[in-house]
């Protein structure tokens, strides 16, 4: 599973054939409405073999783990290329 939202995540990134903007990365979030928190792809800053980090609304970067991911979907088209 890791290894597979790892690779979605940097194929939005980085393939030509992808848009990050059109992405959204569902997490478990503590204390955010339904413990849910969604994430555009654009916010993400970095990959990595244990998780990814991204610029929160403050502008502060956080890491989450990727055990944490539930969702990652095509906003536009409204596929959802991965859910836990």
């Amino acid at each position: 599973m890791v290894s597979r939202i790892r690779a979605l995540l940097n194929k939005i990134m980085w393939h030509r054939d992808f848009k990050p903007e059109d992405y959204e990365i569902y997490i478990l979030h503590r204390g955010a409405p339904n413990d849910v928190k969604v994430i555009s792809a654009l916010d993400i800053v970095g990959i990595f073999r244990g998780g990814f980090r991204f610029r929160d609304s403050d502008g502060s970067e956080k890491i989450i783990p990727y055990h944490r991911v539930l969702l990652i979907r095509n906003k536009v088209q409204g596929e959802i290329l991965f859910k836990k």
